[in-house]
C-alpha cells in the first residue's frame, strides 16, 4: 500500500480508505472486524465512517474493532461525519453548533477515542450560517478533539465559499472534500475536482464502483441480479439502477472489460486505479460487505495502468462539456 498527504496538509494517509457504511448493515461485527483487519494487514491506516450510518452503529462496530485490532490508535488515520439526523429533535439535525458539538461527543463516545482526526461536515446546511459551522468546527480543533475537517456532498460554490470564510475569519480549513466519483459519475470534474486542485484539498471519492455498476457481474439488456445491491437501490438514491445503465456506462464496461483481459486485473481493481491516476484524487473509499470483495479492491494498489489504458477508460466514459466551462476552455491561451 503507498501513501499520499491528505490534500496540502503533512497527514500522510493510504491511497485506499475503508469505509465502514456496510458495518452493522450489510457486514455483522465479526465479518467488519475481519475486514479491517485485512485492511490493515494489507497496509491500510485510513478509515471512513459516519454517525449516521445504522444510527451509530458502524461507529459502534468501527471502535470495537479498531480497540481489538491490536493496531495502535495513533498509528491509524480516523474519520467520521455530521449533519444527517440523529434523533426526533429539532436540533438533531444540521450543521448548528448545538448539532455539531453534541455530534462530535457521541461520536467520540461510539468510536471509543478521545479524538478523530478528520472531521466532515457530511452534506451542506442552507439552514445554519456558514460562520456558525466553522467557528464550532475550529473550536473542536482547538479543544483537540478532532485533528483536521473536511466536507462532503459539496458543490464547488459552497466549498470555495467556506475556504475564502475560513481564510477571513481565522477559522480551521476544510482539507478534504467527499463527492461521489467513479468512471460512471464524472459530473464533479466540471467545477468540484477543478476547485479542489486549485485549493489544495484533498479529494476522497465514495461509490468509486458507481454502487457496484463497475464490478463486473452485470450486462447489458439485463435486470441487475436480485441479490446486488444496485437490485435494492431506491431509484431517488444517486446509485439507482436507472442512473447507471445507460449507453455511456456500458461503452465505458467494454473498455474495463478490455484492459481487464489485458493486465489480468479485475473489474474493480481497473476502476479504482483509474481513480488513483485521476488529479487532486487522494484516496478511493471502499465499502465492501464480504473480505473476498475487499481483498479484490485492495488489489488496485501497488501498480498503476498505463497511460494509453487510462485514456482509453477516459474517452469512453467522458461527459460533455457545457457551457461555461465550453467557452472558457476554449479561450485560453494554454
Amino acid at each position: 500500500m503507498e501513501y499520499r498527504r491528505l490534500g496540502s496538509t503533512g497527514l500522510m494517509v493510504s491511497e485506499l480508505c475503508l469505509g465502514t457504511m456496510t458495518f452493522g448493515r450489510e457486514a455483522d461485527e465479526e465479518t467488519s472486524k475481519e475486514l479491517l483487519g485485512l485492511f490493515v494487514e494489507a497496509g491500510g491506516n485510513f478509515v471512513d465512517t459516519a454517525d449516521i450510518y445504522e444510527a451509530g452503529l458502524s461507529e459502534e462496530i468501527t471502535g470495537r474493532a479498531i480497540s481489538l485490532s491490536g493496531v495502535p490508535r495513533e498509528e491509524l488515520v480516523l474519520a467520521t461525519k455530521v449533519r444527517f439526523p440523529m434523533g426526533e429533535g429539532p436540533n438533531d439535525l444540521g450543521l448548528s453548533r448545538k448539532h455539531i458539538i453534541s455530534g462530535c461527543e457521541a461520536s467520540l463516545r461510539r468510536l471509543g477515542t478521545d479524538y478523530i482526526d478528520l472531521y466532515q461536515v457530511h452534506m451542506w446546511d442552507a439552514a445554519t450560517p456558514l460562520d456558525e459551522t466553522l467557528s464550532a468546527l475550529t473550536d473542536l480543533a482547538r479543544a483537540g478533539k478532532v485533528r483536521y475537517i473536511g466536507c462532503s456532498n459539496f458543490m464547488a460554490w459552497q466549498l470555495m465559499k467556506a475556504l475564502w470564510r475560513s481564510e477571513l475569519r481565522g477559522y480551521e480549513r476544510f482539507v478534504s472534500l467527499q463527492p461521489q466519483y467513479s468512471l460512471v459519475e464524472r459530473n464533479i470534474e466540471r467545477e468540484v475536482l477543478p476547485a479542489c486542485v486549485e485549493e489544495g484539498v484533498g479529494v476522497l471519492p465514495w461509490g468509486p464502483l458507481g454502487g457496484g455498476f463497475l464490478s463486473g457481474k452485470y450486462r447489458r439488456g439485463e435486470e441487475p441480479p436480485g441479490d446486488s445491491r444496485i437490485a435494492g437501490t431506491p431509484d431517488e438514491f444517486e446509485e439507482a439502477w436507472h442512473r447507471r445503465a445507460v449507453e455511456r456506462n456500458w461503452r465505458t464496461l467494454d473498455v474495463v472489460e478490455e484492459i481487464a483481459e489485458e493486465t489480468g486485473k479485475s473489474f474493480p481493481q481497473i476502476a479504482l486505479n483509474w481513480l488513483l491516476c485521476q488529479p487532486g484524487v487522494t484516496a478511493p473509499i471502499l465499502g465492501a460487505r464480504k473480505p473476498e470483495q475487499l481483498r479484490d479492491n485492495l488489489g488496485a494498489s501497488g501498480w498503476k495502468l498505463d497511460a494509453e489504458q487510462v485514456e482509453k477508460l477516459s474517452e469512453a466514459s467522458a461527459i460533455e462539456k457545457l457551457y461555461p466551462e465550453r467557452m472558457i476552455e476554449g479561450a485560453q491561451r494554454v
